[in-house]
């Protein structure tokens, strides 16, 4: 037998699956001889295979290197190792192997990208310019996420929400954690604060600022997407930037805003609240003024702050801090 397969459609020579393992062409064919012949010994090994008997016991030597036979003991010669057990125990070693280079591989990449960066500063940065571009290199980024993916939320959205709302969803399925920071002003939006609640059902990790900002995707820490062009100014242009110092100062700065963010949570309905109620708390949690509130619940200012002082009361607290924190407590945020 040897280490080579044929396609039977082009008639070209692929590779044994020995060769994925490390096992070469003779090596495969010793193998096979020994499983055969395991009481042959060395000279009958060399008849089999056609090799010398010093090629043989070279051979034997890798083989027992690599795990497939057992050294001579007092029951008698070379064994071979159940193959089961043995390719196993080769395979298991192969990915080890595999997952070490990895790991180098990203360990050299931080080292060529720093290169290149000295060789040719403007690699840095990338300007993506209209609708199109942005959304390419958006998918992109969550495509390419690993770890963790944090994000800066707030208006004015320029863009339709759902395909990025189908990009976070897709993120979380495959476990990436996600991190939010909305804008409270952002989340008077009936539309914005129903996609906010929706990424928390599926497992996004969101606060909420009175604002934020900037509009900010950092994707594993050292990938960030940011407007290029102020929030007035309208427009679609945006900057990809690169692993950098650039990068690592935009996630710290989301780091402390995360700080200094509430959290934005989905009430549980364990039978204490009403339905506007379980809202009345969200709504709150998030941060809105009472005008906005009054919008989305569909009651006047006079209503809500009733219902808001009927809540205080039922839970001894004497401001809207303490309702919050109680609330939380409780598990209604």
């Amino acid at each position: 037998m040897v280490n080579t397969a044929y396609d039977t459609a082009g008639q070209t020579p692929a590779a044994s699956p020995w060769a994925a393992v490390g096992v070469s062409a003779f090596d495969e064919l010793l193998y096979q001889a020994i499983l055969n012949q395991p009481d042959a010994g060395a000279a009958g090994w060399a008849l089999l295979t056609g090799a010398s008997p010093g090629r043989v016991r070279e051979a034997c030597n890798r083989l027992l290197t690599l795990g497939l036979l057992q050294p001579p003991d007092s029951m008698g010669g070379l064994r071979a190792v159940d193959p089961r057990v043995a390719i196993r125990a080769l395979i298991r070693r192969r990915e080890t192997e595999s997952e070490l280079l990895a790991a180098t591989a990203e360990e050299m990449a931080t080292a060529y990208e720093a290169g290149l960066l000295r060789e040719e500063p403007s690699r840095l940065v990338e300007v993506a310019s209209g609708e199109g571009a942005i959304a390419a290199r958006l998918e992109e980024m969550y495509a390419r996420a690993e770890h963790e993916v944090c994000l800066f939320d707030t208006p004015p959205y320029l863009a339709p929400a759902g395909p990025q709302v189908d990009l976070q969803a897709d993120l979380l399925s495959r476990g990436i954690v996600s991190r939010g920071i909305y804008s409270a002003t952002g989340l008077e939006d009936p539309k914005a604060l129903s996609r906010a609640f929706r990424m928390v059902e599926l497992g996004e990790q969101a606060r909420v600022l009175p604002s934020v900002p900037l509009k900010l995707l950092v994707v594993d820490g050292c990938r960030a997407l940011l407007p290029l062009t102020a929030s007035a100014a309208g427009g679609y242009c945006a900057v990809v930037v690169w692993h950098s110092a650039v990068t690592e100062a935009l996630q710290k700065l989301f780091e402390l805003a995360w700080q200094q963010a509430a959290p934005l949570g989905q009430a549980v309905d364990d039978g204490e609240l009403s339905e506007s109620e379980r809202t009345l708390t969200r709504l709150l949690a998030a941060g809105m003024k009472d005008e906005a509130v009054a919008r989305h619940l569909g009651v006047s200012l006079r209503t809500l702050r009733r219902r808001v002082s009927e809540l205080q009361e039922r839970l001894g607290a004497a401001s809207r801090f303490q309702l919050g924190m109680r609330a939380s407590q409780r598990g209604w945020v």
